[in-house]
């Protein structure tokens, strides 16, 4: 039973060890890249460098510094900023270069002292930004979970602008990666999550409404899907192969580009530390190649560079720069795509999910780029689901190839007791149909049988002595390449044939299997390849095309573990099919006892036996005589955590739960006297990564082992794992009992409930509702809800009218149908007394597991007289508002004709040659007109009164919207003899500055007529409206001007 963990210990060591020498040839071609980037000849340095070749020898410290590098750089894109924090005390311990001059900090100056910076080492954090962000940084440092938090919006507290928060953990402390909220975007909070879950909604609903069974249409609608959502000239989905090199299988893209659709890249072009960096950061954005990178500065005090690993703002080091320049992109979206898998490649695995990189969805544009948070999160939850539809698909794919194969095995098994072992390969299907391949052949006695694409008969003798003697120790050999496995004459053989699979089905005999070389199946779909193009020596998705075909070409496609299950089971077969003819020769009787050729036949079906209980879907043990484990299948082994070497030689009472004890051991003891148990219930202990669930809940059958005399030697246990099952049913259980308890609970505040199924029949009557009715639960149960409980007759619950009785039709129908639920329907209905009693009636549907409708939770709210008065008083309320905003509506439509001829008059008058002084009373007016139409424009009354309102922003001039705002009070301050002083700085008359002049107008003008009406109408009074500014210097370029608007007058002042 241990076949098969010894098998993955072997491929997990194989991959585990590709991994390895593939970091190796990252690291040196990294190293050639920084010592000739101007002569680097990409191509030839990858056919240099691989595994294979004795040149890629690279010192373990020029793979630690490459290691180093890629991971602690020091280095950030520009288009945001990042600070490191100590999260004991929320320090500064780390920050880029741009910090101060992307947040708008200004040195602090202090009287008799020297100019210090804003932002330093040491510097508590919360100085830098307004208090909610401060408040949000703290509750972060203190979340567990701290992605789930992400973005914070943080407001500056010296300039006010917001940023998105990314916020990560890393050892030293807490990474805060800044990225400016766009002017036109409202930033969100922590709940921006569920924004970016209303952006993919659509494309979700889209991939998840797909037929299974079509990988490819799946990719096709993903990347249609992404290109729509972030609008990238490029969109494609790529795949990693078992042997690390990847595939581009979907693929969107403007109409001009060359498609990439079918390339092959070889494993350098992604480097092993850079997947480890998509198992880590998702979702990674490059806005622009070209940018200079920013450095981040930390505290001295630290003993190493700190990690960029996760940080969305980590620049991309300088070969990967160089890549994108080359294939005219500029900016870049790549996604990670994560699937279900085994432990066997561990560097590209998640090891807190167990998810490994099934592949990447990579985007591209031609000029700088930049995505918004949200939008990346959207993205990213979009990938997700796409993942979670590969991993069904990738699991169906399986699970066909593996019935196919038991099939295949099935028919052939048949073949080979009849006529064995010649009837596999002149019959149909052959040995061919079971695993992929592009020719087969049996060589028998001497002969050859050959299917398909082989070698000669010459060539296969000499393959069958060069097997013999290089492997011959071993049942069989296989290899996906000959050449690199030391074969002298693979190249006659060409690249027809280079992976071979070779087992014994005697000391002279053999199977084979033979496939072609990868460079044969591969097929690009873009242009030819021009030799003296430069692309051929630059990095280039055509040279890194160019170095994958030299990679492969003596190479087939790898024998993956179900290939190699399938041959080695059909290997003995065919020898045990074929020891009744070995025996005659080697022992040279003239007959054969037909119980010999049974047992032989046995041992065939044993073995058979043995792989397909090793293999079963539920968990198998075995147990001899002393209450000893002797063996433990994958199954047993999944479930449980514990390996089956660590199982075998274990008492079965270590492996079971101290409850079980006594039952297991009753069932060995019957089992001994040869009295097999059905159906007992046990629990076994959780081991391993597994540990800390809870015990494996089993229902078992024994079944007892015989020699060939009838003794029993032991028992073999096979189980069912119910584990879920069962806490399912205790979980539906107390939810059961916690149902029973609310619904027939005597207590006043469980208010009356009742329900009905599907059909509308009353299912349920609790005791609120006998009481509120004065009907009892077995008069309505299993009674029509409408007609025979609820009535307009006098029977029943008498309703006020036959008007509420529709009504009641109407919403009941609506629930079951799904459409919508009711939330407090009045009516009213007669107690069996002949009282009275109105109600709030809300009625919910009910569902079973797969959301289909079973029928209608109902329960009623009985106000009181103060409630039902509230409600009159909300009616009447709800209908006066209802009132004043058709009034609204109707003044806005009757303005907008006068408004629209006003506007026309202004624009005749500004053609008509007016003075100078005329065209700026001209507009003042038109300043006027506008901030009057925007006013009665205004629908988001609510907004307003809650002091948030959408800006049309704009560039202005501010002495012209000084001017509307004075000329929109003259008739009050005359009236009233209140004179208005205005105090603007020559600067100020000047400016233009770009924000919502209409606005501010508004703004303006309300608090200064305002201050008019509420000054005393006394000769003499006046008020004061004053502007000040205040301008500074942010960089070389650019200037930050602070208005303050000073409106004074005389007391009593504004109430």
């Amino acid at each position: 039973m241990s076949s098969n963990t010894s098998r993955s210990c072997s491929t997990r060591s194989r991959k585990n060890s590709r991994v390895s020498s593939q970091v190796l040839v990252d690291a040196k071609l990294h190293t050639n890249f920084e010592e000739s980037e101007r002569l680097f000849d990409y191509s030839a340095s990858i056919n240099l460098n691989m595994p294979s070749s004795s040149s890629c020898e690279i010192p373990s410290s020029a793979v630690s510094t490459y290691l180093q590098k890629i991971q602690r750089g020091m280095l950030i894109q520009p288009f945001g900023c990042l600070i490191v924090v100590d999260e004991k005390n929320l320090k500064v311990i780390a920050f880029s270069e741009n910090t101060q001059e992307m947040l708008g900090l200004t040195p602090h100056t202090v009287p008799s002292m020297e100019q210090r910076e804003a932002l330093s080492i040491g510097t508590d954090v919360k100085s830098l930004f307004q208090s909610p962000g401060c408040s949000a940084l703290q509750k972060a440092v203190d979340f567990g979970e701290i992605s789930i938090l992400n973005p914070i919006t943080l407001h500056c507290r010296s300039s006010s602008k917001p940023f998105y928060a990314i916020l990560h953990r890393i050892e030293e402390g807490l990474v805060i990666d800044l990225e400016p909220v766009s002017p036109d975007e409202v930033p969100v909070t922590a709940a921006g999550a569920l924004r970016s879950y209303k952006l993919a909604a659509i494309s979700i609903s889209r991939l998840q409404a797909l037929p299974g069974g079509n990988m490819l249409l799946l990719c096709d609608a993903l990347v249609k899907e992404v290109s729509e959502l972030t609008g990238y000239d490029r969109v494609m989905v790529y795949k990693f192969h078992e042997d690390g090199h990847g595939e581009v299988i979907a693929e969107c893209c403007r109409e001009d580009l060359e498609p990439y659709l079918g390339l092959h890249y070889s494993a350098t072009d992604i480097p092993q530390a850079s997947r480890f960096l998509f198992m880590r950061n998702k979702v990674r954005m490059i806005c622009d190649c070209s940018a200079v990178p920013v450095k981040v500065v930390q505290d001295k005090s630290l003993s190493q560079p700190i990690s960029l690993s996760g940080s969305t703002l980590r620049a991309p080091h300088g070969c990967h720069a160089q890549y994108m320049s080359n294939m005219g992109s500029v900016a870049s979206l790549v996604m990670s795509v994560t699937i279900n898998g085994s432990d066997s490649d561990e560097m590209n695995r998640d090891l807190q999910t167990g998810r490994h990189l099934w592949g990447l969805v990579v985007c591209h544009h031609a000029s700088p780029r930049f995505l918004p948070f949200p939008l990346r999160y959207a993205c990213e939850f979009l990938t997700q689901v796409f993942g979670v539809q590969v991993n069904k698909e990738a699991e169906s794919a399986v699970l066909l190839k593996e019935k196919r194969i038991l099939q295949t095995q099935s028919v052939l098994c048949d073949m080979l007791f009849r006529n064995a072992p010649i009837g596999i390969v002149t019959q149909s299907p052959n040995i061919m149909d079971l695993v992929k391949c592009d020719g087969a052949a049996l060589y028998y006695r001497e002969k050859l049988w050959s299917l398909g694409v082989t070698p000669t008969e010459t060539q296969i003798r000499d393959l069958i002595d060069w097997v013999l003697k290089s492997h011959g120790g071993n049942t069989g050999f296989t290899t996906e390449s000959l050449m690199e496995s030391g074969y002298p004459d693979a190249s006659v053989l060409g690249e027809s044939i280079c992976g071979m699979a070779a087992v014994y089905i005697t000391d002279k005999d053999f199977l084979f299997w033979f496939r072609s070389g990868t460079a044969k199946q591969i097929q690009w779909g873009g242009a030819r390849h021009d030799p003296n193009d430069r692309d051929g020596k630059r990095m280039h998705p055509r040279s890194s095309f160019k170095a994958f075909m030299e990679i492969v070409r003596w190479k087939s496609m790898p024998w993956d573990d179900m290939e190699m299950d399938a041959i080695n089971s059909l290997q003995l077969i065919i020898k045990g099919s074929l020891q009744d003819e070995h025996s005659k020769t080697v022992v040279n009787v003239p007959f054969v006892d037909n119980r010999v050729q049974k047992v032989d036949e046995l041992c065939v079906i044993v073995n058979e036996m043995v792989r397909l209980i090793d293999t079963a879907a539920v968990p198998i043990f075995a147990v001899d005589a002393s209450g000893v484990i002797n063996g433990w299948n994958s199954k047993a082994a999944e479930v449980s955590g514990l390996a089956i070497e660590q199982a075998i030689g274990k008492p079965v009472s270590d492996l079971v739960e101290d409850d079980s004890a006594e039952t297991v051991k009753n069932m060995l003891a019957l089992a001994l006297e040869g009295s097999e148990e059905r159906g007992a219930a046990i629990r076994i202990r959780a081991f391993g990564p597994k540990r800390k669930s809870s015990p494996i809940e089993l229902v078992v059958n024994t079944c007892c082992s015989r020699d060939r005399t009838n003794n029993v030697l032991g028992v073999c246990f096979i189980g069912q794992d119910v584990t879920g099952q069962k806490t399912l049913i205790e979980n539906y259980s107390r939810v059961q009992g916690d149902y029973a308890r609310i619904m027939w609970s005597p207590s006043t505040l469980i208010p009356p409930i009742f329900m009905t199924n599907e059909n509308g029949l009353c299912s349920e009557w609790n005791n609120a509702m006998q009481k509120l009715s004065g009907i009892k639960r077995e008069e309505v149960v299993n009674k029509l809800i409408l007609g025979e409980v609820f009535t307009s007759d006098d029977y029943g619950c008498r309703l006020k009218d036959h008007d509420t009785l529709t009504k009641l039709r109407i919403g009941f129908n609506a629930v079951i149908s799904g459409q919508k639920n009711i939330e407090k329907l009045l009516f009213g209905f007669y107690h069996r007394d002949g009282s009275f009693i109105e109600a709030l009636l809300s009625a919910n549907k009910r569902t079973d597991i797969e959301g289909k409708v079973t029928g209608v939770l109902c329960f009623l709210q009985v106000p009181s007289p103060e409630l039902q008065y509230a409600l009159q008083v909300q009616q009447v309320s709800e209908q006066v508002i209802a009132c004043a905003f058709n009034k609204l509506a109707y003044l806005r439509q009757e303005v907008k004709n006068p408004e629209q001829a006003i506007s026309f008059l202004q624009d005749l008058l500004h053609s008509s040659g007016l003075s100078e002084d005329q065209k700026k009373l001209l507009r003042t007016s038109v300043l006027c007109r506008e901030q009057l139409a925007k006013v009665i424009r205004d629908s988001d009354i609510d907004g307003i009164e809650e002091g948030y309102v959408e800006l049309d922003c704009s560039e202005f001039n501010l002495e012209e919207s000084l001017e509307a705002v004075v000329k929109q009070v003259m008739e009050l301050s005359i009236e009233r003899k209140v004179q208005i002083i205005c105090d603007y700085p020559q600067e100020v008359l000047s400016m233009r500055l770009y924000g919502d002049n209409l606005r501010l107008q508004q703004i303006l003008s309300e608090t200064l007529l305002s201050s008019i009406r509420f000054t005393p109408a006394l000769k003499g009074l006046c008020v004061s409206f004053k502007v000040i500014a205040r301008i500074e210097a942010i960089g070389k370029r650019m200037k930050r001007v602070e208005l303050e608007f000073r409106i004074i007058h005389p007391a009593p002042g504004l109430p």
